[in-house]
């Protein structure tokens, strides 16, 4: 028989378990804070060049017709599945259906055919202009699409997935730069400008019950000892693409996990060939033949860096090791400068933007050219300035910056590009890659333009950064690797 006693300790017992499922759901995080380097201009990808756009919209707010994922492959997104014909040039996609842009407007095939239309349009200022520029989009009906693409792109479906190819709704396409609209997952919330920008779940998402963070801050921190101190402070959940500086005192800390990703990004001291005597090839070389790629990624990526000697990296399709053709040799670096007749000392202004890979690594490579008679004015600018004065109005001797974009061999066949390149046997052998239908004939063809573009110094190609995040060890879901720039929020979630 059950006493008032026995009964009153099992209710006690009972109700133990009920009140610790009522905390958990009550402690369970549906939010997170992440940090980055650099402050969007904008947030129209389609719009501007920085990386920093695409960390934060793409996937999340704006979507593409096919993903990138973490390992390189490329899966449905916005269109369900697809047909390529055996030349490679026509793409059939058949669209999911029951998708609206968070304005409430239906995504139909007409929002595609319009956003490829403008992204490769007179008025375009998409960084990938030329490529839409080549494709011609058909309506079938308003879940069908056929791409034609002039040129041949085994990787047009990764193409498909980049930030610059987000679908966008007509109405609102003007003013995505302040007023983004999307079909993802998540629209903007609030933008304090200089210090971070909150994206919010969108209730009519088409899937909502797949999404298990409701709200995302990113912050905005250029200092490396401000990063540490916010990491610590747990102020922050996670810091993709950390400074690694201080990378080892994470790792023995049993509150965070340290993942180093593989990337295609291109660490380069991009030369402006507009510029004498930056114009002679002799001076080029001397300049890259002057540089010891160890000792600046050991300064400027903190270890964290591959050597390469083109615009290309291990690891992608077709990649060839080109670092042997201009190796670290001061004397043949000075022999060349007397060759050019270049009156020494030769002065020039090296424009370094926020991140320290660059701020670290030019301090590096300014102190290699000076023994060579190179002096070298270190000017720092804001990532706005980098983009209007360097990128947009080339003004600019040398730039340190990191290309992040997979497939961007082509920006050496653009005339009008920033770094002012041009080369006729290069533009050759890029149409010849465009049209190659043989997988050895492009692997071959990729190898002379590296080959190429190494031989003619187009800059000094110093090495293919590695990047690190420092996150919560609780938070799950992060990328391994990282061939885009962009924080999936759809994969986070708490542990």
């Amino acid at each position: 028989m059950l006493t008032r006693r026995t009964l009153l300790a099992t209710g006690a017992i009972a109700t133990v378990p009920l009140t610790s499922l009522e905390a958990l759901a009550q402690n369970k995080k549906d939010t997170v804070v992440l940090a980055l380097t650099l402050e969007p201009p904008g947030l129209d990808p389609t719009a501007g060049a920085a990386s920093a756009i695409g960390e934060i919209v793409h996937y999340n707010i704006f979507e593409t017709l096919t993903k990138i994922n973490a390992d390189g492959s490329v899966s449905p997104l916005l269109a369900e599945s697809w047909e390529v014909s055996p030349d490679l040039r026509t793409t059939t996609l058949r669209l999911r259906k029951g998708v609206k842009f968070q304005n409430g407007v239906p995504f139909t095939a007409a929002a595609v055919k319009f956003s490829f239309d403008r992204a490769g349009g007179d008025k375009s200022t998409n960084k990938d202009k030329r490529t839409f520029a080549s494709l011609t989009t058909q309506v079938v009906d308003d879940h069908t699409v056929v791409i034609i693409n002039k040129d041949i792109d085994p990787d047009f479906l990764f193409v498909l997935g980049q930030a610059t190819a987000i679908i966008v709704e007509p109405q609102s396409a003007a003013t995505n730069a302040t007023k983004p609209v999307g079909t993802g997952p998540y629209k903007l919330s609030h933008w304090s400008k200089g210090a971070s920008i909150t994206l919010e779940q969108w209730a009519g998402f088409r899937n909502p019950g797949a999404l298990r963070i409701r709200r995302a801050t990113f912050r905005f921190i250029s200092d490396p000892a401000a990063q540490v101190a916010a990491l610590l402070a747990g102020d922050i959940d996670a810091f993709p693409r950390v400074t690694p500086r201080s990378v080892a005192q994470f790792k023995a800390n049993p509150r965070f996990q340290v993942v180093v990703s593989g990337s295609r990004a291109k660490t380069i001291l991009a030369i402006n060939h507009a510029r004498k005597p930056l114009n002679d090839v002799r001076v080029r070389r001397a300049i890259a033949a002057a540089i010891d790629r160890k000792a600046v990624i050991d300064g400027g990526g903190d270890g964290y860096g591959i050597a390469i000697g083109s615009h290309y990296v291990p690891g992608a399709f077709g990649y060839v090791d080109t670092t042997g053709i201009n190796p670290y040799d001061l004397d043949k670096a000075q022999k060349l400068m007397a060759e050019a007749g270049v009156k020494l000392p030769l002065e020039l202004t090296m424009t370094l933007p926020p991140p320290p890979y660059a701020r670290q690594g030019g301090e590096v490579i300014a102190a290699q050219l000076a023994k060579i008679g190179i002096h070298v004015k270190l000017q720092n600018v804001e990532w706005a300035q980098w983009l209007s004065a360097t990128y947009g109005r080339k003004q600019y001797d040398l730039t340190l910056i990191s290309h992040v974009e997979p497939f961007d061999l082509g920006n050496f066949a653009k005339p009008d590009y920033y770094w002012g390149y041009q080369s006729p046997q290069f533009n050759a052998l890029f149409e010849q890659i465009k049209t190659a239908a043989r997988p050895s004939d492009r692997a071959r063809l990729l190898g002379d333009a590296q080959r190429l573009l190494a031989e003619d110094a187009a800059h000094a190609f110093l090495y293919q950064p590695q990047w690190v995040t420092v996150a919560d060890k609780r938070l799950k879901g992060l990328w391994k690797d990282m061939p885009i720039f962009v924080n999936d929020l759809s994969a986070l979630h708490w542990s």
